[in-house]
């Protein structure tokens, strides 16, 4: 397992925003829908193209982190941070703070 941990912390400092996802997840659809939507182009990797243990691997830096009370799918990276699920992005969105953090990681040029 932290093996996994390690390779989905580089891949998530490699771009400015990741999001680990699956591609039937109507949560997941949503938050890259607004990413896209804001301008942001996002890396995305599907775990339905992965075996469970990228799943497990982000549900445990979920649970070790006090920035999502959700361990559900889509995870998001902001400039190599994590910065939760679908719950923590709504939030951020909602009370103006998102943007600053794309801005910060170089993912919006506004």
């Amino acid at each position: 397992m932290q093996c996994y941990l390690q390779v989905v912390e580089e891949m998530a400092s490699k771009n400015a925003v990741v999001i680990f996802s699956n591609s039937t997840c109507c949560m997941c659809h949503a938050i890259k829908r607004l990413l896209c939507g804001m301008g942001v182009n996002p890396t995305v990797y599907e775990l339905d193209n992965y075996n469970t243990t990228w799943q497990q691997a982000l549900f445990t830096l979920l649970a070790n982190s006090s920035s999502s009370s959700h361990h559900d799918l889509p995870v998001v990276f902001i400039g190599g941070k994590l910065l939760g699920s679908m719950d923590t992005i709504m939030a951020a969105h909602i009370n103006g703070t998102l943007v600053p953090l794309l801005k910060d990681a170089g993912a919006l040029w506004l």
